[in-house]
């Protein structure tokens, strides 16, 4: 894949009307070419590092991922999750990133007690086999909120995919906000009766 190459639209200028044209020139009446900046490059772009990208990248993941998690739990009080934020940007494409939002455990019909995690992303893509965690991203969704099911690694405090239930581990993984919010909290209710309630909205 080719080097991205990022800047700062915020800082382009955008350029301004030139002025009239005269029936002679600059150089026809001075004898002089005339080398002000504005003349030679009236729209100035500046390139931003990779870190730069990662940094602003990462501020709007959390901000992203801090407010899902503040409209996840105003849902109603007997549902409550734990705020654990962190963010990741993918190496070598810093504009892309997902966020970690919480992490919990369910029942599923024949397993009990399974660890998931919930995440937001700002692309659309499938959950890897091996060690790479994305594969075939599609960035014709803006967002895509996805729960895997986790569990404890070899190593202490590393968490894996579980791969149990399905073979890529997901739970769920959609674009849509509304969708993705009544699926957190399905996993996140205590009984059958509440998740009817929920799947009933």
């Amino acid at each position: 894949m080719a080097k991205l190459r990022y800047y700062d639209a915020a800082s382009v200028k955008k350029p301004e009307a030139p002025p009239k044209a005269a029936i002679y020139t600059e150089f026809l009446r001075t004898g002089r070419i005339n080398r002000r900046a504005a003349d030679w490059n009236p729209v100035e772009k500046r390139y931003l590092t990779y870190d730069e990208v990662a940094t602003r990248t990462a501020k709007k993941l959390e901000t992203a991922g801090d407010t899902t998690h503040s409209r996840i739990n105003a849902f109603h009080p007997s549902i409550r999750f734990p705020k654990l934020l962190f963010q990741r940007t993918l190496k070598g494409s810093p504009h892309l990133g997902y966020c970690h939002v919480t992490a919990a455990k369910t029942q599923f019909a024949p397993l009990k007690d399974i660890k998931w995690s919930f995440y937001i992303a700002n692309f659309y893509a499938d959950i890897g086999d091996g060690e790479q965690f994305f594969e075939r991203i599609n960035l014709g969704y803006s967002r895509m909120y996805f729960a895997v099911a986790i569990d404890e690694g070899e190593e202490i405090g590393r968490m894996v995919i579980n791969r149990t239930l399905r073979s890529d581990g997901l739970l769920f993984r959609t674009h849509d906000p509304k969708v993705a919010l009544k699926n957190v909290l399905q996993l996140g209710a205590r009984n059958e009766q509440l998740r009817k309630i929920i799947r009933s909205l």
